[in-house]
């Protein structure tokens, strides 16, 4: 008696293997991606160091803003396009691109020859074309992973695929820190050798599984909303420089003039998407309540965001941490240690967040993070400017978790929303949602912390130094100088008493210790903690009102159901469920 075969053990299918490589590889990317959009705002004081700019120069400010906002603009200005390019052409081809591309950019940006304006150009304009390259990866990575799995375990993948792009935001400012220790090119040869890993594994291992779709692009289209978009953030960048006896310049006529221009490129841009035959965005998605309201919270939430990163920074390298005694020089570094918990946060909560998203639905998980990110605005606005650490860490936790728990969700609902053909440019509408709020919220914050700071900076500036022995004239004088330039000292960890007492000669006609507390650790960061702390209470305020705006959103965007694309039907109207081992 001869015993049974038994059956063979199941085996893991190709199209199974298949998934998990596109999720890595495509994890990979948006990291990579979303890594260097924040890790240089952690890195300019190291890096104007390093080419030898003057951070006091009112005109620097410019390299500043546009070193931070232009990797924005061109993701918010090119990722709908290229996703679009991946519809037509294949997304895995425009996505293989990219990661080539993206690698090129970043050895050549780890090898600036010039120093001053001309060294700042340089990495500006090389930062544009790496933003090229991730705008390429950013669009297409989604939709890649939503062909690649299963409906069941699409929350998921779209979970970890977002978690790991936002968390490249926030690991991005401890690395920064870390890096721009040792040398400030360093921030840009991270990207060197995972890059080219990354890439030649991309070539090797990914192909299409999605349907492609013919069309073309929509040439008016982009020009207008890249044009529009542009010529708002140029205005916001020559807003934030005095004009004509003001602290800032929304005064300044050209100001008016390419807001008014960009503002009409905008809305002709929506007019031109109504009546072509193939345009770039898809506005009959809008009649999508998920989309709609999906897309405007992530839009509010990545505006105080992108803010409140901004505003920390600022307030740890320019005021807490050399009130607690810590060099200038090493502010950038500790200024990333000490917003590791907003990271552990996000990282905690993003990928648990994914997950029950495919279970609980996303309107709940979506509604609760929002509002708890409105509630961490709340309590840093309460606290003093020079709080207590263990307080704080809290709160930047709650932060990173409140993101967590509303990233993940938000983005499974707006790529559930949309039918398979629609994937890619779906992904680059919710991408430019995000970026644009992110390039935009540099801007706002900025604006509002200066107004804070107008209305008491210059009489507590006159008033501290008079105290200190310097002549009432030059103080005065000190006085009048615009907030722009005390923030933007603050902004890169440098004490600017002695830059601006040195050219009248007041400073060497004071006494030893009178010069000693004038540029020691203590006496500016104490003098621009009051004026600060109004800046403060607006932008934090701000942020909180978008947040709970952001949570309204989410609640309208449907019931409260797991985000799941419709199953496709037979012609007997009967569900085709695909083989759950073998889908990819």
């Amino acid at each position: 008696m001869t015993d049974s075969p038994q059956a063979p053990a199941p085996r893991r299918s190709p199209g199974d293997r298949y998934k998990w490589t596109a999720l890595t590889n495509t994890t990979a990317a948006v990291f990579m991606s979303a890594l260097d959009g924040s890790i240089v705002l952690i890195a300019l004081p190291a890096i104007f160091r390093g080419v030898h700019l003057d951070p006091l120069s009112p005109g620097n400010i410019a390299y500043l803003l546009w070193m931070i906002m232009g990797y924005r603009l061109v993701q918010a200005v090119l990722v709908v396009t290229v996703g679009r390019l991946g519809d037509m052409y294949g997304r895995v081809r425009i996505y293989n691109s990219g990661f080539a591309v993206f690698t090129f950019a970043s050895v050549l940006l780890s090898f600036d020859p010039f120093d001053g304006g001309h060294g700042a150009m340089w990495l500006i304009a090389w930062r544009v074309v790496q933003a090229v390259g991730g705008s390429m990866l950013t669009a297409n990575s989604a939709a890649i992973l939503t062909d690649a799995f299963p409906k069941e375990q699409r929350g998921f993948a779209l979970g970890i695929n977002q978690v790991a792009a936002l968390a490249g935001m926030f690991i991005g400012l401890v690395a920064g820190g870390l890096l721009s220790a040792w040398d400030w090119r360093a921030v840009f040869w991270v990207n060197v050798p995972v890059g080219v890993f990354f890439t030649l594994w991309a070539y090797r291992t990914l192909r299409e599984t999605g349907r492609r779709g013919g069309g073309r692009i929509d040439w008016w289209g982009n020009i207008t909303f890249a044009v529009g978009l542009s010529a708002v953030l140029i205005a916001v960048t020559f807003g934030l420089q005095p004009y004509g006896g003001h602290t800032m310049g929304w005064t300044n006529p050209f100001v008016d003039v390419l807001i008014a221009g960009g503002l009409a490129l905008l809305a002709a841009f929506v007019v031109i998407e109504n009546r072509t035959a193939a345009p770039m965005i898809q506005l009959s998605l809008f009649r999508r309540r998920a989309f709609t309201f999906g897309n405007l919270a992530g839009l509010a939430i990545s505006i105080g965001r992108g803010g409140m990163q901004f505003v920390l920074i600022i307030w740890l390298q320019g005021i807490w941490l050399p009130l607690h005694g810590y060099d200038y020089g090493d502010t950038p570094l500790w200024a990333g240690i000490f917003m590791l918990p907003l990271t552990a946060g996000f990282l905690a909560a993003g990928p648990v967040s994914g997950y029950l998203s495919d279970r609980l639905g996303s309107r709940g998980l979506a509604t609760g993070g929002a509002v708890l990110f409105g509630a961490s605005f709340l309590g840093l606005m309460l606290l003093p400017i020079d709080f207590g650490y263990g307080v704080f860490a809290v709160l930047i936790a709650v932060n990173g978790i409140a993101s967590g728990m509303f990233a993940s969700p938000n983005s499974s609902a707006i790529m559930g929303s949309v039918p398979a053909e629609l994937r890619g440019v779906a992904s680059g509408m919710r991408a430019t949602f995000q970026n644009s709020g992110t390039a935009v919220s540099i801007g706002v914050f900025f604006s509002l912390m200066i107004a804070g700071l107008a209305s008491r900076l210059p009489h507590t500036l006159t008033a501290g130094l008079h105290q200190q022995g310097v002549p009432a004239q030059v103080a005065a004088q000190v006085g009048d100088l615009p907030p722009v330039s005390s923030l933007f000292a603050a902004q890169l960890g440098v004490n600017p008493i002695r830059h601006l007492l040195e050219p009248s000669g007041a400073l060497a006609r004071l006494t030893p210790a009178q010069q000693q507390a004038l540029t020691g650790r203590e006496f500016f960061p104490n003098l621009i903690s009051g004026p600060f702390h109004s800046g403060l209470v607006i932008v934090f305020a701000f942020g909180a009102t978008l947040a709970f705006l952001a949570a309204i959103a989410s609640l309208l965007r449907g019931a409260n159901t797991p985000a799941r694309v419709p199953e496709p039907r037979g012609a007997d109207g009967a569900t085709t469920r695909p083989d759950r081992r073998t889908s990819a």
